[in-house]
């Protein structure tokens, strides 16, 4: 079925307190895209931020930002007073942001939201079975991410393979006794997580009944300071001392001479093939709760992938090491059916990527703005199949407008022969917009700021860089409007992808 989405992550969203947050505005948004024809949200990963405040390098695979939380909910509830000294100073640094401020926003957050939970535990609250009954749902992961959380805060926020060894290596007598002393803590932590999924879940349910599905994202790495890593060591590429001996990149190409190191560490597969992969089986099964599609960042890497030694200052010198391949979608399919996935099968593809994307059956992506190199590249239009998402830029891309004016002579030539424009009369966007919706895919998703016709100025994200201006990009109350739904919904009706 022909469809069509709109890609805003959730920190994007206007807000009073300094980022985008589950609350009103998020409501609203669901509103936008049911009068504007379009049927999916699609946002980037949800878990905490750590690392250069990207949602791909989190403290948990599993738990959900709780910069996110609406704080006017949490008032509503009675758990948090506006005329508190620690939400007034939140309430003064955060307002009226233009952009994201994360380090900023952490500090006050925590004080609030642990301040919550403290009122949460003191009074006679109905809630607490509710609560009871999550943290048994959830105990596969929330104990460890609530003890890894409270263990980092204790010793300063370095980076767990810096902490004292007992914690560290996770002797068990030791953690025993932590749990002890930090039983306050890792109760607010899993308070904040309860309040997370809480109010996730009651916006999917209205996105759903308002026939709007919430397409996720989940990177195919996790952050070398996670939860994830610190719990199940024996899964990852680490040496005895619980550091990585190989991490994770991309080889030097055109754009990068000394590649991309992105540092997280690798997989163990052949320990994980061990109990039929299911570390990455649970996963996915969470995954199919959260959202209704689920997006896989560097799909090619489960076939074969770069591994870089640890210590190495770039990606200069690694090597390529075989992935699981059909073994773990043979695995996630034997145990889950048929899941609803999306493989980020975008860069350089050998014939064996390309044949383990075709047996797993999952649609790829397309992004118009890789197609203009001059031969007959599988991102033009006219190669495009029904089972694949397109876009005109991702998160990692510049807006349309911004590429465009990027280009240079003749690449911008090029663009302007296929997509049949004259520059001297403007509407690139416009046209831009006409090709991908025109096109066979099935699903079409662009940025937000393409819809509002932003510059290079509005973009998310430029990866291998670490800079202030990287996901903190945020839409203003004004520009989710009646009149750009309108817009947006006159798109969907000409190329046949209104569903909602």
């Amino acid at each position: 079925m022909r469809s069509c989405g709109v890609l805003l992550h959730i920190s994007s969203l206007p807000s009073d307190y300094g980022i985008g947050t589950l609350g009103k505005e998020a409501y609203r948004f669901v509103d936008f895209l049911k009068k504007g024809g379009h049927e999916y949200w699609q946002i980037l990963p949800i878990g905490p931020t750590g690392y250069g405040d990207s949602p791909y390098q989190s403290y948990s695979a599993y738990a959900g930002n709780p910069l996110f939380i609406d704080l006017d909910m949490l008032a509503d509830e009675g758990l948090l007073s506006k005329n508190d000294d620690d939400f007034k100073a939140l309430a003064k640094k955060a307002r009226k942001k233009a952009f994201a401020n994360y380090e900023q926003l952490y500090a006050c957050r925590k004080t609030v939201l642990f301040n919550a939970a403290k009122n949460f535990f003191s009074g006679d609250n109905s809630e607490k079975t509710e609560f009871d009954n999550f943290c048994r749902a959830n105990e596969a992961w929330l104990s460890d991410y609530a003890l890894f959380m409270s263990l980092k805060a204790l010793f300063g926020n370095v980076i767990w393979t810096e902490w004292e060894d007992n914690a560290r290596l996770r002797v068990n007598s030791s953690l025993e006794e932590y749990k002890n002393t930090l039983k306050e803590e890792m109760n607010a932590y899993k308070f904040i997580q309860y309040v997370f999924f809480k109010q996730y879940f009651t916006l999917k349910r209205y996105a759903n009944s308002n026939g709007i599905k919430l397409f996720g994202d989940m990177p195919i790495y996790v952050s070398p300071d996670s939860a994830d890593i610190w719990a199940n060591p024996k899964l990852f590429m680490l040496g005895d001392d619980g550091k990585p001996v190989k991490v994770a990149g991309c080889p030097p190409d055109g754009f990068s001479p000394t590649g991309q190191l992105w540092g997280n560490p690798l997989y163990d597969w052949d320990a994980m093939a061990k109990d039929g992969y299911e570390w990455w089986v649970e996963r996915v099964r969470y995954s199919e709760t959260l959202f209704d599609l689920t997006r896989i960042d560097h799909f090619r890497g489960f076939e074969s992938f770069y591994a870089i030694p640890a210590g190495n200052p770039t990606a200069e010198y690694g090597e390529w090491l075989k992935g699981p391949s059909m073994a773990l979608f043979k695995a996630i399919k034997e145990k889950l059916g048929d899941v609803k996935l999306v493989a980020e099968d975008l860069g350089f593809l050998t014939p064996d990527v390309t044949a383990m994307l075709k047996e797993a059956g999952y649609p790829g992506m397309n992004v118009l703005e890789f197609a203009f190199g001059g031969d007959n590249s599988g991102y033009l239009p006219h190669n495009y199949v029904k089972n694949s998402v397109t876009y005109i830029g991702t998160h990692d891309n510049d807006t349309a407008l911004g590429w465009y004016r990027s280009l240079d002579k003749e690449t911008r030539i090029r663009v302007n022969r296929y997509i049949g424009i004259n520059p001297s009369k403007g509407g690139i966007a416009e046209r831009m917009f006409r090709i991908v919706y025109a096109s066979v895919s099935e699903l079409v998703i662009l940025q937000m700021q393409d819809f509002l016709l932003q510059d290079s100025s509005s973009r998310m994200n430029t990866p291998s860089t670490v800079n202030d201006s990287n996901w903190t990009y945020r839409v203003k109350k004004e520009d989710i409007s009646d009149r750009l739904a309108d817009e947006m919904c006159k798109f969907a009706d000409v190329y046949f992808r209104r569903n909602v």
